[in-house]
C-alpha cells in the first residue's frame, strides 16, 4: 500500500486494532465497524499486559465493555506474536492505491492542511490524527478544527482555540523532529467576507483555512464579493472547498455556489493564496472546470483530505488523481513542500 507500510507478525494487539480501524474507514466502511475496533484498542492500551494475559487465558476478555468476538479474536492472534487473519485479509483486499493515476503525485505529498478532530466534529483525538498521519508517510499535518459560529460542528471558541493550542505544543514537544503538527484552523468566512474568530488569535496560528459553510445559495455577486473579501485577508493561506458542493455520501447531494471564479481564483493568485483541491469524496470540490481556471490563472494549490477520522487522511489520493488528469503542476501544489517552505510561505503577510 502506497504510504502505508503493511504490518506483520509480532504487531501488538492495539497496532493490530488501530490499523484495522484505520484500513476500514480509508475503505469507507461503516462508522459503527470502525469505531468498534478503535474502542477495543482504548481499552487493551490501558491494560497491563499481566491481566491482558490472564484474560485471554480465562476466556474472559470479551467481558469486558468495547470487547467482542471480532475484537477479542484480533487481541488473541496478536498477543501470540500471529499476524491477525481478519488483519491480514484487509490488508491484502486493500492493498490498491485508492485513486489509480495519481501515484506518483501522492508520493511527493508531505503534508495536509485540513484535518479536524473531536475538539470539534472529528471523531477522533488529536494524537490519534497524528499517529496515523506519521503511519501514512506524512511529515506534517495542520490541525484546522471549526470556527465558533459553526455551533453544528462544535467549532472552537476564543478560550478552547487557546486551550487546544498548548495541546498542539505538547504533542510536538513529544515528537520532536519526526514530525510537525501545525496550528490551525478552518474558519468559517462570515456573510461580509470577515473571519469567524479574533483576528489577534489568528495571527498566532501557523495555517487558516478559510471556508464558506452558511447562506451557499447567496446570489453571486455578494457570494464574489464575500469571498474576495476573505482572500485578500493577510491571515489567509488556503481557500477551503469553495463551492460548497456534495456530490454523493449520507448528507445527500447540494449544488454549487455561485461566484465569479475567473474575479475570486485571479485574487487567489495575486495573494499567493492556495485553492484547496478537497479530497472528500462527498466534495470532490472545486469541479474540474473550475480547477481549470484556478490552474490557468496561476494559482497555488492545496491537496488536502479534510480529514474528520484518521482513515480519511488518506484521501489525498483522491485530490492526487485529479491533480495529476488536470496538468496541476507538482511545485504549484503546497502539500508536497517541506514543513520550513510551507511556514514560510503562510507566514509572507503577518
Amino acid at each position: 500500500m502506497l504510504g502505508l507500510t503493511p504490518l506483520v507478525d509480532g504487531c501488538s494487539p492495539v497496532e493490530a486494532l488501530r490499523r484495522i480501524a484505520l484500513l476500514l474507514e480509508r475503505s469507507r466502511a461503516g462508522t459503527y465497524r470502525v469505531q468498534a475496533f478503535r474502542a477495543a484498542a482504548t481499552v487493551v492500551a490501558g491494560m497491563p499486559r499481566t491481566e491482558l494475559d490472564a484474560r485471554l487465558a480465562a476466556g474472559t476478555l470479551g467481558e469486558l465493555p468495547g470487547l467482542g468476538p471480532a475484537t477479542t479474536g484480533v487481541v488473541a492472534q496478536a498477543a501470540q506474536g500471529e499476524l491477525p487473519a481478519y488483519l491480514a485479509s484487509l490488508q491484502e483486499q486493500t492493498a490498491g492505491f485508492l485513486a489509480p493515476g495519481g501515484e506518483s503525485l501522492y508520493a511527493a505529498i508531505l503534508g495536509d492542511l485540513h484535518s479536524h478532530s473531536d475538539w470539534s466534529d472529528g471523531g477522533s483525538p488529536i494524537e490519534e490524527m497524528v499517529l496515523s498521519a506519521v503511519e501514512l508517510g506524512q511529515e506534517w499535518l495542520a490541525l484546522t478544527d471549526h470556527s465558533p459560529r459553526l455551533k453544528v460542528a462544535n467549532g472552537l471558541s476564543a478560550d478552547r482555540l487557546r486551550r487546544q493550542l498548548g495541546v498542539v505544543d505538547g504533542v510536538n514537544a513529544a515528537l520532536g523532529e519526526r514530525f510537525r503538527l501545525l496550528r490551525g484552523i478552518e474558519v468559517d468566512i462570515l456573510d461580509d467576507g470577515s473571519l469567524d474568530q479574533d483576528p489577534m488569535l489568528l495571527d498566532e496560528l501557523d495555517i487558516v483555512t478559510a471556508s464558506v459553510h452558511s447562506k451557499l445559495r447567496m446570489p453571486r455577486a455578494p457570494m464574489t464579493a464575500r469571498m474576495l473579501a476573505a482572500v485578500e485577508n493577510p491571515r489567509v493561506n488556503v481557500l477551503g472547498h469553495a463551492t460548497g458542493r456534495l456530490v454523493e455520501g449520507s448528507r445527500g447531494t447540494r449544488p454549487q455556489s455561485e461566484f465569479d471564479a475567473a474575479a475570486v481564483f485571479g485574487a487567489c493568485a495575486d495573494r499567493g493564496v492556495a485553492v484547496e483541491i478537497n479530497s472528500r469524496p462527498e466534495r470532490c470540490d472545486p469541479p474540474d472546470e473550475l480547477v481549470e481556471v484556478a490552474r490557468d490563472l496561476g494559482c497555488l494549490f492545496a491537496i488536502d483530505s479534510d480529514a474528520h477520522a484518521p482513515g480519511q487522511l488518506d484521501m489525498k489520493a483522491y485530490g492526487c488523481e485529479r491533480a495529476t488528469r488536470l496538468g496541476i503542476p507538482a511545485e504549484r501544489i503546497v502539500t508536497t513542500w517541506s514543513v520550513d517552505r510551507l511556514l514560510e510561505w503562510a507566514g509572507r503577510h503577518r
